[in-house]
């Protein structure tokens, strides 16, 4: 199997509130191949982030199966899951989520630095990362001295700068001005161009019809999907 083919299978999540059980994720049968663009929609609370979460491991479902890149991931220990993640995923979040002391560079060296990389690799790579992205002269900016669509384009940048195969982005203009979405959103499908698997949850039904496939989700529970070529509803 590749390793960015995803395959969940009868895939629950449940919370236990009060005396009640939440299904926040509800039975979920999903294929995700290699080099997809998949958007995840619906509206707040239907399950767009926990599935984001189990497909990123850092949720674990607690009845299924999910298959990615061909490992049994609810079987993996801790500090596999942690491995596969590293060398598997990138994460981008609504909210950036970058070290506020440091600059725009550090911030996107961080993963590298953290995974033991040579300082002349991850020199070589940051400074690829800033020119891909428009920022090599904003290298030393930290975060408060640069614009929210500058700041989400280096968590981009740092997001890809181990070679993930997969993508995953969660509402990742949601805090940025139409232009600025319109430029990050550019910068995540021309990753996806380039072979990477991109996943995206969205309340914005423009951006997630940009997408190729589209999942809609409601009580945690896909109740449609749909191809954007044609919109035709996926059986």
């Amino acid at each position: 199997m590749n390793p960015s083919q995803i395959k969940m299978q009868n895939v629950s999540r449940i919370y236990h509130v009060g005396d009640e059980d939440v299904f926040a994720l509800n039975n979920i049968n999903l294929d995700i191949f290699s080099g997809d663009y998949l958007s995840i929609m619906g509206p707040s609370g239907s399950g767009k982030s926990t599935l984001l979460n189990v497909t990123g491991l850092l949720d674990t479902p607690d009845s299924g199966e999910y298959i990615l890149g061909g490992n049994n991931v609810t079987q993996l220990s801790e500090t596999q899951l942690a491995r596969l993640r590293q060398d598997t995923i990138g994460f981008v979040f609504q909210a950036f989520h970058l070290v506020p002391r440091l600059s725009a560079e550090e911030n996107i060296e961080l993963p590298m630095v953290l995974a033991g990389m040579d300082k002349s690799e991850r020199k070589k790579r940051v400074r690829q990362a800033l020119t891909e992205t428009g920022l090599l002269n904003r290298a030393k900016h930290r975060p408060e001295q640069l614009s929210g669509g500058q700041r989400q384009r280096v968590a981009i940048a740092r997001a890809t700068i181990m070679h993930p195969k997969i993508i995953l982005a969660d509402e990742p203009t949601g805090n940025l001005d139409r232009q600025s979405g319109q430029e990050v959103i550019q910068v995540l499908e021309s990753l996806n161009e380039n072979g990477i698997t991109l996943i995206m949850v969205t309340h914005d039904a423009e951006i997630g019809g940009r997408a190729s496939r589209q999942v809609k989700m409601l009580d945690g529970k896909i109740v449609q999907e749909l191809k954007a070529d044609n919109h035709d509803e996926v059986n």
